[in-house]
């Protein structure tokens, strides 16, 4: 090492500590002004000889962020990024029945909660903290901020929206026109609590579109259905508060389809809503995605909350269309 490069070293530590980081200790060393002209080379020589050692010990430098870290006390990507293709492995999972409105000190706060019928409409609402707070900071779970749910209650009506934030922290979404009815709001998403941990909630309101309602009755359970010529079918054994597997296989024409696309990071995203109090559970998707070649068999990680009968909403993509089928599953 030239004294040129040495002298410049002896410059920075003269000026302020120095920190000498490994992928497993940080050594501090004492401010430089305690070290003499000689010393400080010798530390010069010692930092870029290990830095040396450290740089050919790597064959390659990743970014934090492209790895999924982030400058600040949590994770902002979802674990997609840091486990390509497997959605939700290194991300909580929310707890309890998706029904109350606040939970772990935060709060929904939807800008009202009646709707007039027959027109598509904004609706905004904020997530609050318990001392009203617009919350801000939100951890992406499956490629999104936040998810918004909307739920007719005879469970006739479903929507999966994903609305932007504003700076403030005012949440928007685009409604389509909804028929009268009760209907039931629902908010998934996961933030740091006041000691920095991420906690993952699922929080709801009901919702009333004015008018003249009607109901329909809810079909039997099935383990198939079909939407738009796929056929599907469902198989496994659920149980209210019993971690299970749910297998899903979807066909057309009788031929295995193996062509379906990535949605949130998953090949096909499933929520269910009870049948009476509307209670909530996501089931997770398990597996890879590799390009645009999924199927014809998904697994899914299954924990409902209560038993009882569930509407299950399959979403799964293929050619740029989105499908949302439906069927009722019934939870010992």
């Amino acid at each position: 090492m030239g004294w040129p490069v040495a002298s410049s070293l002896i410059r920075v530590l003269r000026a302020r500590h120095v920190v000498a980081r490994s992928p497993r200790k940080v050594v501090r060393v004492v401010p430089a002004r305690l070290f003499s002209r000689r010393g400080l080379t010798a530390i010069a020589v010692s930092t870029l000889a290990g830095l040396a050692l450290l740089a050919a010990g790597c064959g390659t430098t990743t970014d934090s962020t492209r790895a999924g870290g982030s400058t600040g006390s949590l994770p902002s990507t979802s674990a997609g990024a840091t486990m390509p293709g497997m959605p939700g492995m290194n991300e909580p999972m929310p707890s309890g029945d998706g029904l109350s409105a606040s939970a772990s000190g935060f709060t929904l706060t939807p800008a009202t909660t009646t709707l007039p019928a027959g027109a598509a409409q904004t609706f905004t609402f904020r997530i609050t903290t318990a001392a009203g707070q617009n919350v801000t900071h939100f951890v992406p779970e499956q490629t999104q901020l936040l998810h918004f749910y909307l739920v007719r209650s005879d469970l006739t009506g479903f929507a999966h929206l994903h609305p932007r934030m504003s700076p403030e922290g005012v949440w928007s979404v685009g409604l389509p026109a909804l028929s009268p009815g009760s209907w039931r709001i629902y908010t998934q998403f996961i933030t740091p609590n006041q000691a920095g941990q991420p906690v993952a909630l699922v929080l709801s309101a009901p919702l009333t579109v004015a008018g003249q309602a009607s109901t329909v009755a809810l079909p039997s359970p099935s383990t198939t259905t079909s939407v738009d010529g796929y056929a599907l079918t469902l198989s496994g054994q659920p149980a209210a508060g019993s971690e299970r597997e749910l297998t899903l296989t979807i066909g057309r024409d009788g031929t295995p389809v193996t062509d379906l696309q990535p949605y949130l990071d998953t090949y096909a995203h499933l929520t269910a809503i009870r049948d009476g109090d509307l209670a909530f559970a996501h089931l997770h998707p398990q597996g890879s995605v590799h390009g645009d070649h999924g199927g014809p068999t998904l697994t899914f990680h299954a924990e409902f909350p209560k038993p009882g009968d569930w509407r299950l909403f399959i979403q799964f993509q293929t050619s740029g269309t989105l499908h949302t089928a439906a069927t009722t599953v019934h939870v010992s």
